[in-house]
C-alpha cells in the first residue's frame, strides 16, 4: 500500500450503501496491513455479524455511518461513525463515537475521513467525539500507543504506530488510556500466594469451581454474565447485556473456551459471585488462517489453541460486597496453576483502564509489567 497521495488524483470520501461498498469496509485492514508483520485479523464471520442489523441488535439503539476514501479506484482509508442515543441519554452526554479508524499514512486521507464523521456528528447534533470507541467496551476500544511488537488478545485491535500520530495532528488529545500487562506465569508460585489461596477456602463458605468439560460448565455461565452485566455497570462505556446478548456472548465464549481456563467461586446456595475467563492466545493461528475459519483456517485456530505459551485474560469480576476478601487471589492463584500445567509461561491481563490502581497494584504484586497502551481520543465539535 503507497503511503502518499499522488497530486495528480483527489481523494474522495463516499458513504457505505452498498453490500459491495460493505465488504471493502470490511476487508481493508486486510489489505493495509498485508505487509505489516503485527498484524492480527479478526474472526471475519464476527466482523460482519457486528455490522448486521439482524445479528447485532445494539445497532439498533444507534445512529451510525461508514465512510471509505477512495484514490481513483483504490480504496485508501475507512471510518464509522456511532451515536449511542440510549447511553448518551442515561449519561447526559452529546458524544460521537468513531470507530474502526484504518488509513493509509497520509494526512489528506486521515483529516478527510476524520472531517467527514466530525461533520456528520455535528448534524446530528453532538458536542464531541471520542474514538476509537464502538457500540459499548465489550468491542475493541483504543489506538495503540505502545507495545506494537506483542501479539494483541482476540478482543483488542492491531493499528500501525502512525494512526495515533494522525489523530493528535487532526486536534484530538487524551480522554482515557488503557494499558495490559505481561505477567510470568512462574514454575512453583510464591508460599505467600498458596497460604492467601488456602486461608481464603479454608475460613470461608466460598467454594471454588474448576472445569474440564464444557457441559459441566454451561449451567453457571449465563449467571456469570449476569454478574458481569452487574459488576461491570460503572466502568465507562458499559452497556447492559440483554437476555439475548447474554445468550449469544455465552455460545460464543463456550464454543472455543477451553474449560480449564474458567474459574467461578459461588457461594453457600450455589450462585456465582466472582469469575474469570481466560484462553490461550491463538494470535499466530488467526495469521495464518487470515481471519477465516474455512475451509482451513480452522486448523490453524485449532493449532494454535493445542499448545499456547501465553494465556490470555478476557472477562473477569467481583461482587460487590465480597471485593477486598482475596478472591482475585483465589482464582489466579488457580488459573496460574492450570496454566503452567499446560505449558504456559506468561500471561497477559487484557486492557484496564488506568484509573483502576486497585487492579494494576494487584497486577504489579503479581510481577507484572505494562506491555501495551491504547488511548480513547477524543475532540470538541465546533
Amino acid at each position: 500500500m503507497e503511503n502518499r497521495s499522488d497530486n495528480h488524483v483527489g481523494i474522495a470520501i463516499r458513504v457505505v450503501t452498498s453490500a459491495a461498498d460493505l465488504r471493502t469496509y470490511l476487508l481493508f485492514p486486510s489489505v493495509l496491513n498485508r505487509d505489516y508483520p503485527f498484524y492480527v485479523p479478526p474472526l471475519w464471520k464476527e466482523e460482519r455479524h457486528f455490522h448486521d442489523p439482524s445479528e447485532n441488535k445494539q445497532l439498533s439503539h444507534c445512529d451510525t455511518i461508514r465512510f471509505l476514501a477512495w484514490k481513483g479506484p483504490v480504496c485508501v482509508g475507512r471510518i464509522m461513525g456511532i451515536i449511542h442515543h440510549v447511553w448518551n441519554n442515561r449519561n447526559e452526554k452529546k458524544f460521537a463515537r468513531f470507530y474502526q479508524p484504518e488509513f493509509i499514512d497520509d494526512p489528506e486521507v486521515s483529516v478527510k475521513l476524520l472531517n467527514a464523521v466530525e461533520n456528520w456528528a455535528l448534524e446530528k447534533g453532538m458536542k464531541s467525539i471520542i474514538g476509537s470507541f464502538g457500540l459499548s467496551d465489550k468491542d475493541p476500544q483504543g489506538i495503540q500507543l505502545e507495545g506494537f511488537e506483542i501479539p494483541p488478545v482476540i478482543a483488542s485491535v492491531s493499528h500501525q504506530p502512525y494512526i495515533a500520530k494522525h489523530l493528535v495532528e487532526a486536534g484530538y488529545s487524551k480522554f482515557k488510556d488503557c494499558v495490559s500487562y505481561v505477567i510470568p506465569i512462574p514454575v512453583k508460585l510464591p508460599e505467600v500466594y498458596k497460604m492467601a489461596h488456602n486461608r481464603i477456602l479454608k475460613n470461608s463458605e466460598l467454594r471454588l469451581l474448576s472445569f474440564s468439560r464444557r457441559r459441566d460448565l454451561r449451567p453457571y455461565f449465563k449467571p456469570v454474565m449476569e454478574l458481569m452485566n452487574e459488576a461491570y455497570e460503572p466502568i465507562f462505556g458499559f452497556e447492559p447485556m440483554s437476555k439475548t446478548d447474554i445468550e449469544d456472548l455465552a455460545n460464543q465464549y463456550l464454543a472455543v473456551i477451553d474449560p480449564r481456563l474458567v474459574k467461578v467461586v459461588v457461594d453457600v446456595n450455589g450462585k456465582p459471585v466472582s469469575f474469570v475467563i481466560a484462553m490461550g492466545n491463538i494470535s499466530r493461528g488467526l495469521q495464518r488462517s487470515r481471519g477465516k475459519l474455512f475451509p482451513f483456517g480452522f486448523i490453524f485456530l485449532l493449532l494454535a489453541m493445542r499448545k499456547p505459551v501465553r494465556l490470555d485474560l478476557l472477562l473477569g469480576a467481583v461482587r460487590k460486597e465480597y471485593r477486598g476478601r482475596g478472591l482475585n487471589v483465589l482464582m489466579g492463584v488457580s488459573l496460574m496453576e492450570t496454566a503452567r500445567k499446560m505449558g504456559m509461561e506468561t500471561m497477559d491481563s487484557h486492557l484496564i483502564l488506568e484509573e483502576n490502581y486497585k487492579m494494576r497494584s494487584e497486577l504489579e504484586h503479581l510481577g507484572g509489567t505494562v506491555s501495551k497502551r491504547y488511548r480513547i481520543f477524543i475532540k470538541e465539535l465546533s
